[in-house]
């Protein structure tokens, strides 16, 4: 509860406080040691955060659009290229296509987990693509251009089902480039190598963000790649520092996209926290879920899957009404979000595209239907209370008004 007596949607204050002498330590070092791009700190970041991927590598960056972009160049997609994603994402992954200078065409999502469908990219891949027998490669009825990626989004904290989808990419000789800016941590099972697997290690690489309200996040912009390719986090090193393989030495021509040293320095601290803050999160959902189990009928409560271990950085439920509850929700000062209201592939940006509603209807229903709750290490069980009969007090109303 803040201040005010409200519930916001996300508490970014109290682990801060909580942290603040750590955190400040590490400011404090960047300033007797003039460390501010580089060095000890971004290291062992690095080191320790590729280790809690289950990943050989770690390349800190500036972003999570930074990240992905940088890590679709490495793994050779070139401008002209098709890069397969979903609509129901933030833009930044369509925008790091884009700013690669491949197209990006769309597959929609599975109506349960909200994250790519295994059986659209096989229909895609087999049904709206040609073949191109030269490059051994898909090629796009849309773009016209070689499919030669594919990008599923880990959403909500819950990995996309990676079996499939890695087994299509190899059939069809396509890279998978994780976008984990959601899933620190979250977790899949694989039924092909039987054992679990972390987000970031199961594709050729993978994208993370450490935005402010991610589950791991900075104080500020940074982001991350991981992969078990060495050549590929070379190169993504390079690319990151201007291209250069030494000082004053450029290899290629690159990008300004260094991660900063305090930025590197506070996510090794927290990362310290993670775990335990992922596990807050879980037991929270599992309140959520026992909460909302009498109002089966009125509101869907996330869905997991049994080859997922979700870290839950959004407890999203859908109902009908969206827009009515979380207004009501508002006014009873508890915090909400809306994650997404437009999905990619209606946004203005893309107008030109040709896209048009009815193109992607689980994505679409998606973006009418989806209300995120308030979810937060040390979210207060006596505060899910009130959600939760707040959203039935919202129902009732409904039904007899």
């Amino acid at each position: 509860m803040n201040a005010n007596g409200g519930i916001p949607f996300l508490d970014l204050v109290t682990p801060h406080r909580e942290l603040e002498a750590e955190l400040v330590s590490v400011f404090r070092a960047a300033l007797d040691t003039a460390g501010f791009v580089g060095g000890p700190m971004v290291e062992g970041f690095e080191r320790e955060f590729a280790a809690f991927c289950d990943a050989a590598h770690c390349v800190g960056v500036a972003s999570g659009t930074d990240a992905l972009r940088f890590a679709l160049i490495a793994a050779g997609v070139k401008p002209g290229d098709t890069v397969v994603t979903v609509p129901n994402t933030f833009i930044a992954t369509t925008e790091a296509i884009s700013q690669v200078g491949a197209r990006f065409d769309f597959v929609d999502v599975d109506e349960h987990t909200y994250t790519m469908d295994p059986e659209k990219l096989r229909f895609y891949l087999e049904a709206e693509c040609t073949r191109d027998v030269g490059m051994n490669r898909p090629r796009s009825r849309r773009t016209g251009g070689p499919v030669t990626a594919v990008v599923p989004v880990h959403l909500y904290g819950q990995t996309a089902d990676m079996d499939p989808i890695l087994d299509l990419a190899s059939r069809y000789n396509l890279s998978v480039i994780e976008d984990a800016c959601q899933a620190h941590g979250a977790e899949y099972f694989s039924m092909k190598e039987h054992r679990w697997r972390k987000a970031g290690s199961m594709g050729q690489a993978a994208a993370f963000s450490f935005y402010p309200g991610k589950n791991l996040g900075a104080c500020g912009e940074a982001g991350a790649v991981t992969t078990n390719d060495e050549a590929l986090a070379r190169e993504v090193r390079m690319l990151r520092d201007h291209g250069q393989s030494r000082k004053y030495h450029h290899a290629v021509e690159g990008y300004n996209g260094r991660l900063d040293a305090i930025q590197a320095g506070i996510l090794r601290i927290k990362l310290q926290h993670l775990t335990h803050w992922n596990e807050q999160r879980s037991w929270s959902a599992k309140r959520y879920d026992e909460l909302f189990a009498p109002m089966a009928g009125s509101v869907t409560i996330p869905y997991q899957p049994a080859w997922s271990k979700p870290v839950y950085h959004l407890y999203v439920i859908h109902t009908a009404n969206r827009d009515e509850l979380q207004k009501y929700l508002t006014e009873a000062g508890i915090g909400t979000g809306i994650h997404y209201p437009i999905p990619v592939h209606l946004q203005a940006a893309y107008a030109e595209l040709g896209w048009k509603r009815g193109d992607f209807p689980v994505s679409e229903d998606a973006a009418d239907q989806l209300l995120s709750l308030p979810m937060f290490p040390g979210l207060r069980a006596e505060d899910q209370r009130r959600v939760v009969e707040a959203v039935a007090e919202f129902a009732s109303v409904r039904s007899t008004g």
